[in-house]
């Protein structure tokens, strides 16, 4: 006989989801799962649309990262209709991604995950929360929130909301920056990059205190994928997928993204909404494979863009980047908490340089043309990894079939391998504290899963109807 734990909602995520634990008769964890238990179905409901919309349409997937889905419809736009957009329309979609990396990244740090860390894992749950982070370190959580607010500044001074910005489209963007949204983004520049810097020297600290969390917190091999520019330099928008071992080997490298369907295979789990991506050379990671380390399971985001890359090409980040490389590749999922900070800073970085390029100003912003290609794949970085979007119109530019690989679900096996391994090594017996449950939790937060973003299905849904009266009795149920 076996026992089942339930974690239901993991908190401090964005989306729903629970996990299984479950423990043999002597109490020992024999494997965990994370469910992810809502759905929302894009790629379906988006068929017959027209192309055009889709900017507008999948930037509604999800209000934290709503700009990573606008640029990446946008870019497969692009090559539905088969133009170069105007260089300055792809140096101010670069600027908004800079300021979605931002915010997104901040929201993670400061809001979800800091609060373990600051406060500690075994602090009162009522107050283990961003609202008791500002009840004991007021000026780190307001420092944290104003960046985030720095990143939502770009965006609605580039976009004109924060949130939903109908800015980018196939072709192009609407409108350049205006000169005083360019003062109002500089202006709060050197308050971002003493907050960055400050936070950074703050976690560097923590880790010595941190260390069994670094070696139980995903701590396994596996390889990592994200786009790199042509001389290897990290990228955040354009550029050439490359994989990496769990040494730092490339195992592929200079992969046009459009291509991507060569390298990544899609699987599906009967206990998640979630889909499973996997590198498609070395195939799909299955139980009786989970031992090996030559196998598909690959993660992306904030650790994976550090570790696939040869340099971050900005100064400060680069020395923060050979401090995180201290030890060669990094394959702990503890640091993808480490790898968002130094990504804050080089985005601030970037933002700095690219404020002085007068094209920012220009008006011309899009090249119009007609439907030229009937498929088309879109990629870039989101905040928490490769995000795909694949299209298939027919002649009149209305969808046929839309197929979105998030950075969530490229993280899903990797996710599931961890709350496996701390479980394995917390978990002993069926009196569990609540600490040690919150570790488990904190092991999905290090990913920053966002849920809204990565839950499609791949063939018919799963359904569970029960018609019930209003005293709660079940008068009738059906399964699907």
């Amino acid at each position: 006989m076996t026992s089942r734990i339930v974690i239901d909602p993991v908190t401090r995520i964005e989306g729903h989801a629970k996990i299984s634990i479950y423990l043999d008769d002597q109490g020992e964890v024999t494997d965990a799962r994370f469910h992810v238990t809502e759905f929302r179905g894009f790629e379906k409901f988006c068929e017959g649309r027209p192309f055009w919309e889709m900017p507008a349409i999948t930037a509604r997937i999800c209000g934290i990262c709503p700009v990573s889905h606008l640029l990446a419809s946008a870019k497969a736009g692009d090559r539905l209709l088969a133009v170069q957009i105007p260089p300055a329309a792809a140096k101010l979609r670069r600027l908004m991604n800079l300021g979605q990396i931002i915010q997104s990244h901040a929201l993670s740090f400061f809001h979800l995950s800091s609060p373990d860390l600051l406060l500690g894992w075994e602090s009162d749950p009522a107050q283990r929360n961003v609202f008791g982070l500002m009840a004991t370190e007021p000026e780190l959580a307001r420092s944290g929130i104003r960046l985030r607010q720095f990143g939502q500044v770009i965006i609605e001074q580039l976009g004109g909301r924060k949130i939903h910005p109908s800015w980018a489209v196939p072709g192009g963007v609407r409108a350049h920056l205006s000169h005083a949204g360019q003062a109002a983004i500089r202006e709060r520049l050197p308050e971002a990059k003493a907050t960055i810097l400050t936070t950074l020297e703050r976690f560097k600290q923590l880790l010595a205190d941190l260390q069994q969390e670094v070696h139980i917190f995903g701590n396994f091999p596996s390889l990592f994928m994200g786009l790199v520019a042509p001389d290897g330099t990290w990228e955040h928008y354009d550029g050439a997928l490359r994989f990496v071992d769990s040494g730092g080997n490339i195992i592929a490298d200079r992969l046009d993204p459009s291509r991507y369907q060569e390298v990544i295979g899609e699987a599906v789990q009967p206990d998640s909404y979630l889909k499973s991506p996997y590198y498609k050379p070395l195939g799909y990671p299955d139980q009786a494979q989970h031992c090996r380390l030559e196998n598909g399971l690959y993660r992306v985001g904030p650790l994976a863009r550090l570790n696939v890359c040869d340099r971050i090409g900005t100064p400060l980040a680069e020395q923060e980047l050979q401090h995180f490389r201290q030890h060669g590749t990094v394959n702990s999922s503890f640091f993808y908490h480490y790898a968002r900070l130094i990504e804050i800073l080089t985005c601030i970085e970037r933002i700095e340089v690219a404020l002085d390029d007068p094209d920012l100003q220009s008006e011309q912003l899009r090249a119009r043309a007609d439907v030229n290609q009937q498929e088309a794949i879109g990629c870039s970085e989101a905040p928490r990894g490769t995000l795909f979007h694949h299209y298939q119109i027919d002649e009149n530019g209305l969808l046929t079939q839309v197929n979105l690989i998030i950075a969530t679900g490229q993280n899903n096996l990797a996710m599931n391998r961890t709350v496996a391994q701390i479980a394995r090594h917390y978990i002993h017996g069926l009196a569990i504290p609540e600490p040690l449950l919150n570790r488990v939790e904190a092991g999905i937060r290090a990913f920053d899963p966002c849920l809204s973003c990565s839950t499609h299905a791949a063939g018919q849904m799963p359904l569970h109807l029960q018609l019930i009266s209003a005293t709660g009795e079940v008068l009738h149920q059906v399964y699907r």
